[in-house]
């Protein structure tokens, strides 16, 4: 075997014009806390470039509106590294904060996709609403799940995908060996 057929890591992201469902998650599935508290992200180590990738590969971001007013976060991701066009997703349009850079939408969220889309210039959509992420997901307008899982159990949030008697909806792993085969991941518990 080679090395890159034993790596478990997915080729590096491409800018192809593909809507992404991309998130950090903690071990237990959750993206966010109970009120989309963000502060339990930070302490992790990400593989060197990731964020570049992602802000070279990113043309437009796609945002649920409670996350959008919780998280200042949301207003410009990867740490100001990124800057580009953010569509907020709501229904109540007429008062949203003003934000520079964002466009607040009250449409389909099929229509909002085509705009961040658009918007992208060939680069990749990037959805960060785990409530968006679902509705476009049965809809079949995910091209793909992006995950990082970071070494924290939250027990308790805003789930990355919650549809309580649903279809279950079966996944390709993207790279690596067979893509139906199960990730492994093993952790230990840090002592109190």
């Amino acid at each position: 075997m080679t090395a890159a057929a034993t790596d478990p890591r997915p080729e590096p992201q491409t800018a192809a014009g593909k809507v992404l469902w991309h998130f950090t998650m903690s071990l237990d599935g959750f993206v966010a806390g109970p009120h989309h508290e963000m502060e339990w992200m930070t302490g992790f180590t990400v593989r060197p470039g990731l964020i570049d990738e992602y802000v070279a590969t990113t043309g437009a971001v796609l945002a649920g509106r409670s996350a959008f007013d919780a998280a200042p976060s949301y207003h410009r991701p990867y740490g100001g590294a990124w800057q580009g066009r953010v569509f907020v997703l709501t229904h109540h349009p007429e008062d949203a904060e003003p934000t520079e850079g964002v466009t607040f939408l009250d449409c389909d969220p099929a229509e909002a996709v085509r705009i961040a889309l658009d918007a992208a210039d060939g680069k990749n959509v990037e959805v960060f609403s785990s409530s968006i992420g679902r509705q476009l997901l049965q809809r079949g307008l995910i091209d793909e799940i992006d995950l990082h899982i970071a070494p924290i159990l939250l027990g308790d949030g805003i789930r990355l995908y919650d549809n309580p008697g649903g279809v279950p909806i079966r996944l390709d792993r993207v790279g690596g060996d067979g893509p139906t085969s199960a990730v492994d991941v093993r952790y230990r518990p840090r002592p109190a």
